[in-house]
């Protein structure tokens, strides 16, 4: 795998901030590269505007990171939007049959970082087209992981940012 970049995708939400990772030289990362490629798609683009909107309101705006929302558990990474039935006080969550899979890494409840993902077309993520965007992710996931265990990359939860270990807000790996 090669270098790539943290980059905060979304701070303005109340609850999380979202991050993705850009592949050096890439012109987009992972993640607009996903929402750009359904996003005018007559058959995704309702599916594209419901992800967008469980990303940005249910987990960004109303419940940050929680367990609940990140149910769908695919190795390193979590598989959104939520699977089941999910009652949240009043607010009721159920994507059955849901086409679309963007896969995320729930760093806190306040952090998390969004990758790619694609049209889940088969029983398991080995059988689908989005084999290789799951496979990316995880190891996107992995590399994450490792930095935060060797201190490489540190955890502000009071600005609910990471950081390298530096203190710098540019974290390349």
């Amino acid at each position: 795998m090669n270098t790539f970049e943290l980059e905060i995708w979304d701070d303005e939400a109340k609850c999380c901030t979202f991050y993705t990772v850009k592949d050096e030289g890439a012109d987009l990362n992972e993640t607009d590269m996903f929402f750009e490629k359904y996003e005018n798609d007559v058959i995704y683009k309702e599916h594209i505007q419901q992800l967008i909107s469980f990303v940005l309101n249910a987990i960004g705006d109303r419940h940050g990171a929680i367990d609940e929302l990140f149910n769908r558990y695919e190795n390193e990474v979590a598989g959104l939007p939520s699977h089941g039935h999910l009652h949240l006080g009043e607010l009721h969550y159920h994507f059955p049959n849901f086409p679309l899979r963007l896969y995320a890494l729930r760093i806190t409840n306040e952090i998390v970082i969004l990758f790619g993902g694609g049209i889940k077309d088969g029983r398991t993520n080995q059988e689908s087209s989005l084999h290789y965007k799951w496979v990316d992710a995880c190891n996107y996931a992995k590399r994450i992981i490792q930095s935060l265990k060797d201190g490489s990359i540190v955890i502000n939860k009071q600005k609910r940012i990471l950081l390298s270990f530096d203190g710098s807000s540019d974290i390349i790996l």
